[in-house]
Formats: C-alpha cells, sequence, structure tokens
C-alpha cells in the first residue's frame, strides 16, 4: 500500500520539535498488516487552488499504477489570508477528489485547523465546504476546526510556538498535533485504511 499526504507544512509537521506532526502520530498509532509506503508532499503556504493544480504529478510518480493507492488531502489554512474566496476553495478540493477517484485512488480528506492569525470566519466556511464536498462523495472527512476553535489546549499549545507560516499564522508545536492526530484516527481513519489501533 502507498499513501500520498498532499498539503502544506502541516502535513510536513512543521513546528513540531519532535518532528512527528499528526501524519507520525497518526501512523505511530495505526498497525497494518503490511506496512505502508507513506509519503508527504507538502509546500509551504499553498492554497487549495495551487494543491489543485500540482498534486496529481507528483503524487503519481509515487503511488504508481498497480497496488493498492491511496490519498490524504490536508486542507490547509493558507486560504484563509489569501483572498481566495470559499467557491474557489470548494472547487479546488472537488477537483482533487474528483481527480483522485477517476484515476481508482481513494481518498480522506483532513479540514483545516484554527491557526492563530488567522481568518477564523474564513476557516469555519472552508471546514464547511470541504465537508460538504466530502459527504457529496461519500469520502471521510476530518473535521478539525470545530473541536479545537474554543479548545484552550489547542491555543495555549500555539501561545508557546515560535514556528509560523509564511503568512504569519502560528503553527501548532506537540500537543496541537497530538490533538489533530486524535482527531484523525477518531474520524475514520481506521475504517478508511483497515488499520488496527496500537496501543
Amino acid at each position: 500500500m502507498r499513501i500520498c499526504v498532499i498539503g502544506d507544512e502541516l502535513v510536513a509537521g512543521a513546528g513540531d520539535p519532535r518532528a512527528l506532526g499528526w501524519v507520525g502520530r497518526v501512523l505511530a498509532r495505526s498497525t497494518f498488516a503490511e506496512a505502508p509506503t507513506v509519503m508527504t508532499l507538502a509546500v509551504p503556504g499553498e492554497t487549495t487552488a495551487q494543491l489543485s493544480t500540482r498534486w496529481e504529478e507528483e503524487a503519481l510518480r509515487r503511488l504508481g499504477t498497480t497496488g493498492t493507492r491511496a490519498l490524504v488531502v490536508g486542507v490547509g489554512c493558507a486560504d484563509a489570508n489569501s483572498g481566495l474566496s470559499t467557491a474557489r476553495s470548494r472547487l479546488a478540493v472537488a477537483n482533487i477528489a474528483d481527480r483522485a477517484a477517476a484515476l481508482g485512488i481513494p481518498s480522506f480528506v483532513v479540514g483545516p485547523p484554527p491557526l492563530a492569525g488567522a481568518d477564523q470566519a474564513h476557516l469555519e466556511e472552508l471546514s464547511h465546504a470541504c465537508a460538504q464536498v466530502c459527504e457529496r462523495r461519500q469520502i471521510p472527512f476530518v473535521d478539525t476546526f470545530t473541536p479545537l476553535v474554543a479548545h484552550d489546549q489547542w491555543f495555549e499549545d500555539m501561545a508557546s510556538s515560535p514556528a509560523r507560516t509564511p503568512t504569519g499564522m502560528t503553527l501548532p508545536g506537540q500537543s496541537g498535533y497530538a490533538l489533530m492526530a486524535w482527531l484523525t484516527l477518531h474520524q475514520g481513519w481506521y475504517e478508511w485504511t483497515g488499520a488496527d489501533v496500537r496501543e
């Protein structure tokens, strides 16, 4: 099984002193019958529109044409401060999901978290738009915005984090990425991958 994780610096775990991010923590809590090859393809500060134009070539070079292939889409927060409309963001995510489906690659979408310094109203709209895209296509969607927008530990973690995105938003640290991983694991990850819980 080969899995590509596409997105911005959040999928690379930028700002995490342990260099695991949410992706590494999710994998560390998953037991597979046969260990998958997981590759993160991150571009810092990338919008969903930019992601939709570059993901296919990069992912297909790594996923190949045979065997079990899968795509995890980590929707970042750059859209909120870039001037990109929610409608364009929705279209970009839909285009990624539809193209992946046409290529026979199942996808799994992790929505944007409420990073400090971002337009929170825009991020909430983006999260809802992603959820709608996934619901219509019966694709698993992880809502990270709603559970974290008023979560004290999430914002305490960012308050102590020196890491920033290229547009000045604060990145999470160990605790923040652990929260994102927990949400991912408990919103369809095991069902989608067929993995078991690693204690």
